[in-house]
């Protein structure tokens, strides 16, 4: 048990059932009302409507990108005209032998796919405005093209957009088509949220080193998003098409492409009803204050700044209850210690660790110089020193995001690559920072499932369609998780948004995390800091057990109470070199390290 006042684990999980329905009922409430619309509604209705189910479809992949990944694509409205003009092009045998409107649908969602590769791949290496630049360019050149190109797309005079067979070339028949891939869309943009993947993009977004340190590989994760995302805004433009029957350049302005991005931002960062919600607000805006469509760029940019000053989590965090009573002041943590050997089994096969003659320079300052250690499977090895000694340098190189100039990090018959941090987490290395690395609008349980990333099987499609084997996946990691969470003490928190933690739960949350990989190193970067003299302890014995169930511990750590009450072997660092070595008692009376680092 984590605490004395909080709910206990059991009764939290015994209320998801309820919690699941209550998440569910928004959902259910919009598509009965968009059921019942055609009961009252005539041909107008039906066509806003209609559109805003258009604009929904690519919101909800767009979402994904700007919401949950962090990715400042403004220029969406490119892949949206790219699909209204193939579906257009195709349909009418502009280019090629036409082909049915349903074939230039799905014709327009593969090939938006292929352009939101295309634009995404930027991502990989440019971030934020640099990145929202380049998306701009894309629909300038975009519009150019389609100006331009006038024997295929009929430049500015524009060309007629695909005519759907029966029973969907009827303003409600149109309307029941969009609504129903709506709500594809959204079923699928949810199953990506809530699986590794879309975690995944949650953590690259927030924490995207300790993302990396769990094996999450931000470039292969993107590519699969932005090919989902691709898709959407194609279909969604040839779905456009159809719906306006005639489009020109004009039809795809930079109005319509604040549009999508304003929606994400209002509706709220990793939310899905959020950004559905934004979505329907800003299409039937324009047409309730008629008056103001002139003004629609300045309209979006006063509801964005509104957003951003009075409810910077937008609309879902206006909605979400879950998290606004107050947890218990005095909260204890209590490991769990008997529910180790669940956790990590007895299967993980003793490895070491070695540095030999490792430099590592910063422009002429040596941060490493000749470092040479090895650290052994059962014990857990303290790495001291004064500040700037190369503490948590050595740390950052062993865990990949270093490289050094010389030298060999082996991990029991495995050479580790330099410079390689995401490809740590697979062989069993695993590690806390000094500064907690956490998600902090994810729940206690979720930040902890980012660590069990590697373990799943599913594929993205998988988990898109909500296949079996996701199912499996997602079961399997939150079991673990939830014992990963009992074994730190922090089970009776699971539910709770991580940055309504304290400080020390923080420390003991990042080792949770760790353990989802079984390790077969587990670094720990001052862990002890900012705890008190009775959670040291707790910690201690933690550490201990840990390193007693087989893992190689190494232990960057101040608290010199600490180290020499729980390690087994110590180096002494100063100035980037090895000063001492050897057992916590060779240790305390060596003259050097007294001088340089202990006192007395």
């Amino acid at each position: 048990m984590a605490s004395d006042r909080t709910l206990p684990a059991s009764r939290i999980r015994a209320a998801q059932p309820s919690h699941r329905l209550a998440s569910l009922a928004p959902f259910l409430a919009i598509l009965v009302f968009l059921a019942l619309l055609p009961l009252w509604g005539n041909d107008y209705r039906a066509l806003i409507g209609t559109r805003a189910a258009i604009y929904w479809i690519l919101v909800a992949g767009l979402n994904l990108i700007v919401g949950f990944a962090g990715q400042l694509a403004i220029g969406y409205v490119a892949l949206f005209a790219i699909g209204a003009y193939t579906a257009s092009i195709l349909a009418a045998g502009n280019l090629m032998t036409e082909i049915s409107p349903a074939l230039a649908l799905l014709a327009a969602a593969a090939v938006g796919a292929g352009f939101g590769l295309v634009v995404g791949l930027p991502a990989l290496r440019l971030r934020t405005f640099y990145f929202a630049m380049t998306t701009l360019g894309f629909a300038t050149i975009v519009t150019q093209i389609a100006l331009g190109w006038q024997s295929v797309t009929g430049g500015g005079i524009g060309l007629s957009g695909p005519s759907l067979p029966a029973p969907f070339d009827s303003a409600w028949g149109l309307y029941g088509l969009c609504v129903g891939l709506a709500v594809v869309a959204t079923i699928m943009s949810a199953n990506i949220a809530h699986s590794r993947f879309g975690r995944a993009l949650i953590a690259t977004r927030d924490a995207e080193v300790a993302a990396e340190a769990n094996g999450i590989s931000k470039p292969a994760v993107l590519v699969c998003v932005f090919l989902f995302a691709g898709a959407a805004a194609g279909l969604a433009g040839g779905l456009f098409a159809t719906l306006q029957t005639y489009i020109t350049p004009d039809a795809f302005t930079f109005d319509l492409s604040l549009l999508f991005f304003i929606s994400v931002l209002i509706g709220g960062r990793g939310s899905i009803l959020g950004p559905l919600l934004g979505t329907i607000l800003l299409t039937l805006l324009p047409e309730i204050a008629a008056p103001l469509a002139a003004w629609s760029t300045f309209v979006y940019a006063g509801l964005l700044l509104v957003i951003v000053l009075a409810m910077p989590g937008g609309i879902a965090a206006l909605l979400d209850r879950s998290n606004r009573q107050p947890l218990a002041a005095n909260r204890a943590i209590v490991p769990n210690i008997a529910s180790l050997g669940r956790l990590l089994g007895t299967a993980r096969s003793a490895q070491n660790l070695t540095l030999s003659d490792v430099v590592l320079s910063f422009g002429g300052l040596r941060a490493i110089d000749g470092l040479t250690l090895s650290v052994r499977p059962g014990e857990v090895h303290g790495l001291i020193g004064p500040n700037g000694s190369g503490k948590t340098t050595t740390l950052n190189v062993i865990s990949g995001y270093y490289r050094p100039q010389q030298g060999r990090i082996v991990l029991g018959d495995t050479d580790l690559p330099p410079g390689q941090p995401v490809g740590r987490a697979a062989l069993g290395i695993c590690r806390t920072f000094q500064t907690p690395r956490i998600i902090g609008a994810a729940s206690v349980l979720e930040n902890v499932m980012v660590g069990g990333t590697l373990s799943g099987r599913a594929s993205f499609v998988e988990a898109l369609l909500s296949l079996p084997r996701s199912h499996r996946d997602e079961a399997a990691i939150r079991q673990t998780a939830r014992l990963a969470l009992e074994v730190v003490g922090l089970g009776a928190l699971e539910d709770v948004r991580a940055d309504h933690l304290q400080h020390s739960e923080l420390r003991f949350l990042e080792i949770a995390r760790g353990l989802m990989l079984c390790p077969r190193l587990l670094l720990l970067d001052e862990p002890a800091a900012g705890l008190s003299a009775t959670e040291i302890l707790r910690l201690g014995t933690l550490i201990r057990a840990i390193s007693r169930a087989g893992v190689a511990v190494l232990l960057v750590e101040h608290h010199a109470d600490l180290i020499f009450e729980i390690c087994d072997q110590i180096t002494v660092l100063n100035l980037g070199r090895v000063l001492a070595h050897g057992t916590p008692a060779e240790i305390r009376v060596h003259k050097e390290v007294v001088s340089a680092y202990l006192g007395g």
